[in-house]
């Protein structure tokens, strides 16, 4: 069996597992939990957070370096984010018109609302862009940041342009740690079921199958948003003769260990593979716009985080005005481009956007129970969403086409 086909396999086991363990042996699940599952899939998250950073460094320079010079870095750059905006903002539209035209929340009751969130004020947006700029690439890389990880990169790959041959053993030695970390990723992969049955039966050992019941309606609702939005790009690509067919095939590793994980970051080094070697796009557009899109796009937070709110809304019966609405959609588009590519990172984003709004942070103690397993679905939306950009991009770029048009 393929990998993707044995990881999707470990997922239903660890919800069965999970599920086991919640109705038949509750008293047993701190212990284990504690002792086996949790430290399991962390481990295997930390082990794919190893090679994330060397892979998006040294590929991303690697490609720039295959860039004719500065000006084409800057076009490619300014279309990429101009594709990231406005697909974002269709994301977000799509979780608010399915809130408003499904009403999720209308006439649910019985939830617990003791725990209140605390929120967590996420930077202005001026100092967010400030703070994107390293002052040490050593420090971005070392602690992992992912956004200054990448301008680092992009600085590091324009010097070597400008230093020309000088610069080529550089080069080398950034495309021996490339093939250094794809060797180990691959050794790391064989942990991938361990990892994420271990993931999916610690959450669901947890919450219980009683209250993903009680949050059905909002989970179908949320489901839907993402499928319609997966279908979106489904026809766009399909429209720019990008092989629709062949893209969601060819991504499939890589969807499924982010489904798995819920972790855009972890299932990054795949999905630049998957990207090259099995859809055939250009190394120098997928080694530039796959990290970046990681670090950047988040379609399925945009189009879940959207969802959530208006679910709350309706949940406390407070009235949609036009002001809510635009508060929501602002909010979620901005925070949607500065959240972490991590598991629970949902949580933070959703106080943010509940306190722009004006929405009780009680919302959040409700959604938090379910929010790991729906973050599985927003990052397989968040893998997409990148991928497809990327595709799109190449579209735009002929000369940057690695693959037969269809």
């Amino acid at each position: 069996m393929s990998l993707s086909t044995v990881i999707l396999l470990a997922l239903g086991a660890g919800v069965v597992f999970g599920a086991g363990l919640h109705e038949f042996l509750p008293g047993a699940i701190p212990s284990l939990d504690h002792y086996m599952l949790d430290p399991l899939g962390q481990a295997f998250l930390r082990l794919i957070q190893f090679v994330v950073v060397p892979i998006v460094f040294a590929s991303l320079i690697l490609g720039l370096t295959r860039i004719q010079n500065a000006a084409q870095v800057g076009r490619l750059t300014a279309k990429l984010l101009f594709s990231y905006v406005i697909t974002s903002v269709i994301a977000v539209g799509l979780g608010l018109g399915c809130a408003i035209v499904l009403h999720p929340g209308a006439g649910m009751t019985g939830f617990a609302t003791a725990e209140l969130a605390s929120a967590e004020q996420s930077p202005d947006l001026i100092t967010w862009l400030v703070e994107l700029i390293p002052t040490n690439p050593l420090e971005a890389l070392s602690t992992s940041n992912l956004l200054q990880t990448i301008i680092s990169g992009a600085l590091i790959g324009i010097g070597i342009q400008q230093a020309g041959e000088k610069g080529k053993p550089f080069v080398a030695f950034t495309e021996s740690i490339y093939v250094i970390s794809e060797k180990i990723l691959f050794l790391i992969l064989y942990l991938a079921p361990v990892g994420v049955f271990a993931l999916m039966a610690s959450v669901i050992a947890e919450q219980g199958i009683a209250l993903l019941g009680k949050l059905l309606t909002y989970m179908v609702g949320t489901v839907i948003a993402i499928g319609m939005m997966t279908a979106f790009y489904g026809l766009l690509l399909g429209l720019l003769k990008a092989r629709p067919m062949a893209f969601f095939r060819s991504f499939f590793p890589s969807l499924s260990l982010g489904f798995g994980t819920a972790s855009s970051n972890a299932a990054l080094p795949i999905a630049l593979n998957n990207a090259q070697d099995d859809y055939g796009m250009s190394s120098t557009i997928a080694s530039f716009a796959i990290p970046l899109g990681t670090a950047l796009k988040r379609d399925g937070m945009a189009v879940g985080q959207a969802f959530n709110a208006l679910f709350i809304a309706q949940l406390y019966d407070i009235e949609l005005t036009p002001s809510l609405l635009l508060a929501v959609a602002l909010s979620t588009l901005l925070v949607s481009f500065s959240t972490a590519g991590v598991p629970g990172a949902g949580i933070v984003m959703m106080t943010t956007i509940f306190t722009a709004a004006g929405l009780p942070l009680e919302g959040v103690a409700i959604l938090a129970g379910v929010d790991r397993l729906m973050d599985s679905f927003h990052t397989f939306l968040n893998i997409i969403g990148n991928a497809a950009n990327a595709a799109i991009l190449e579209r735009w770029e002929p000369d940057q086409a690695g693959h037969e048009t269809a």
